[in-house]
């Protein structure tokens, strides 16, 4: 049995623009798109992030951890298509629901860290030592569940991002102990890509939380709501809202899925003529699943020189 209550708080990254520069950084390990999630090794249990019990959706990786001495794992579970190439999608599937056959996919755990072994905390042990235990423990062991790769070279771990796929970004960690929270020095950088959407509303009560509603042109010419911006900039608001019409007087509302995943809070807005359009900023080349952008893009400026006509259309 671990010396502590399950599930526990898990460390946490804190975002930076660029690789170079972290003298403090001792690993850099690929940023897989996945669902965070720790593992109780031997007795079969799994987590999330946020501590829901994942053990039945995911009874595979639960049945291969039992493979395994008793351990607690932090890692992320993904997604694998036939082809090779990680579906974050496809574990939305999963919930509530467990594996089922002819799924068209197989669940796996990269593990990057563990955090007990038998009765004894590694947490305050570096992340050498972390790193070592957690080789040893998955010598040999069930296929599904696998070390994550490491390396020290800044241009291999950038070589990581794209080569294998659904390598997101990178994280860097120093070789310290393991801290819950974003105290943990670990430093996460994705990759990011600029594409262009039409503005469809305004979001946020106040100048600090307005955010934008965009879209791109869907079937039959309609314009559908793929992703909710992070707040505006005061230079893109000073630029941007003086060019926004209103398209009528009634509050608008969008699923939360649209804004972050499935399961968060409606989106209340208020609708704008589509006749607007911006670059934004994100960690994907474009909407994927659920046909949104996951992660909140940054608005950068606007594209006065481009109308809603010459945007790609939405998935």
């Amino acid at each position: 049995m671990p010396p502590f209550d399950l599930p526990v708080p898990l460390a946490l990254c804190r975002s930076v623009d660029h690789v170079l520069g972290h003298p403090h950084t001792a690993a850099i390990e690929p940023k897989f798109d996945g669902w965070r999630c720790q593992v109780l090794a031997g007795a079969g249990r799994l987590w999330s992030r946020h501590g829901t019990d994942l053990s039945a959706s995911f009874a595979d990786i639960a049945q291969a951890s039992r493979a395994l001495p008793d351990c607690v794992l932090d890692g992320e579970l993904v997604a694998v298509l036939d082809s090779g190439e990680l579906a974050f999608g496809k574990l939305q599937s999963r919930s509530g629901r467990g594996p089922r056959s002819h799924e068209g996919f197989t669940v796996h755990l990269a593990a990057f860290d563990v955090l007990a072994v038998g009765d004894t905390d590694w947490r305050p042990k570096p992340y050498s030592e972390r790193r070592g235990r957690l080789l040893d423990l998955l010598e040999g062991g069930p296929p599904a569940i696998r070390p994550v790769p490491v390396t020290d070279s800044v241009a291999t771990a950038l070589g990581w991002v794209g080569a294998l796929g659904g390598v997101e970004g990178v994280v860097m960690k120093p070789n310290r102990p393991y801290v819950a929270g974003r105290g943990s020095g670990w430093l996460k950088w994705r990759q990011m890509h600029t594409s262009e959407a039409a503005v469809l509303g305004v979001s946020g009560r106040t100048p600090a939380t307005q955010c934008l509603i965009l879209g791109l042109p869907h079937r039959g010419g309609q314009m559908r709501a793929v992703g909710v911006s992070l707040p505006l900039g005061q230079a893109v608001r000073r630029e941007l809202l003086p060019l926004l019409r209103p398209a009528g007087n009634t509050e608008a509302e969008l699923p939360g899925t649209v804004g972050g995943l499935p399961g968060a809070d409606p989106v209340y807005y208020r609708p704008v003529i589509p006749d607007v359009v911006v670059e934004i900023e994100a960690d994907q080349t474009g909407p994927r699943e659920l046909g949104r952008f996951r992660h909140r893009p940054r608005v950068l400026r606007v594209r006065g020189d481009l109308t809603a006509d010459n945007l790609p259309c939405a998935p």
